[in-house]
């Protein structure tokens, strides 16, 4: 984990499609002071309002999270929350001109290819964290997670659904920024066909297609180039529950072990854990405990390719 806080060295941008509207949205990702956490601007709207990333501002977790204040809202945000967190960037501005950010192709992979293009770099200040003192769970229709004290962040997730592809699957994972890149960031979301026809002849979920989801009829995968990993649909699992530990505001040191989450139970755990002062004590690392640290940003090349 690092021990500084970070932001981005320059500001990046991209261009996709809105998941709920069908239409083209512009995201920008800029550097933020420390201690700024990430906020979101909606500068599509008079006076660009901001709303801040933080689990008391999530208002709906029907098809995604969405974050909002003052009746301002954005949806969509797990994805770009979870490269954020997986990378270890605490400090950004995130400008978009739409109540939802851009799907691309339904993973994080796209926004850690943008970020690696602006590159990183350490502001000074340390990164506090929370360490989980005592076990914290909620449990609702079968569906449970919890968190316990660990010298990591730690994450043990069990997906079930009745499909021949699925069925149960099980995966446990140790937050690294490397391992994260690797294994989590490029597994996209996943839907059945039978949904995403209710979906689209009621007007929701217009963007989605196959290419930004993994979609599934009764008995197999949709998408011409198959599945990247064949247990991607509980690394999504896992990537979307990383997004929504983004909500946090600071990393939880922790073993969390979740059956059947989602964003509505995540966000329940998250409220009941910083809600009791007993199950927690944030921690700031000493000055000795922080290495230096830059990373440098992609070649030029790449860094064309990644704003493209």
């Amino acid at each position: 984990m690092n021990r500084h806080q970070r932001t981005l060295m320059r500001p990046v941008s991209c261009t996709g499609i809105g998941l709920h509207s069908g239409r083209t949205v512009n995201l920008c990702l800029r550097p933020a002071e420390s201690d700024t956490g990430v906020m979101f601007k909606r500068s599509d709207l008079p006076a660009s309002p901001l709303i801040p990333a933080d689990v008391n501002h999530v208002v709906s977790t029907d098809l995604s999270t969405t974050v909002g204040m003052d009746g301002v809202t954005i949806s969509t945000v797990e994805h770009l929350l979870s490269a954020l967190s997986g990378l270890g960037v605490d400090n950004v501005l995130v400008e978009v001109d739409a109540p939802e950010i851009p799907i691309m192709d339904g993973s994080a992979a796209p926004f850690v290819f943008l970020m690696r293009g602006a590159g990183f770099t350490s502001q000074g200040r340390p990164r506090q964290y929370y360490r989980v003192k005592r076990e914290v769970e909620v449990s609702e229709n079968g569906k449970h997670i919890k968190v316990a004290p660990s010298k990591k962040l730690k994450v043990d997730f069990t997906i079930e659904f009745d499909h021949p592809l699925i069925h149960r699957q099980k995966m446990g994972f140790v937050l690294d920024e490397k391992a994260y890149d690797k294994d989590i960031s490029r597994a996209r979301t996943f839907g059945f066909l039978r949904d995403m026809r209710y979906l689209h002849e009621n007007g929701l979920a217009l963007g989605g297609s196959l290419d930004n989801a993994v979609v599934l009829d009764n008995y197999q995968v949709l998408n011409e180039d198959g599945l990247r990993f064949p247990d991607e649909f509980v690394r999504h699992k896992v990537l979307d529950f990383i997004g929504d530990l983004g909500m946090v505001g600071r990393p939880i040191v922790g073993a969390f072990t979740a059956h059947k989450s989602g964003h509505a139970l995540n966000n329940k755990l998250f409220r009941k854990f910083l809600a009791d002062p007993t199950a927690w004590e944030l921690v700031t690392p000493g000055p000795e405990d922080i290495p230096q640290y830059v990373e440098e940003p992609l070649p030029l090349f790449d860094r064309v390719a990644a704003t493209a």
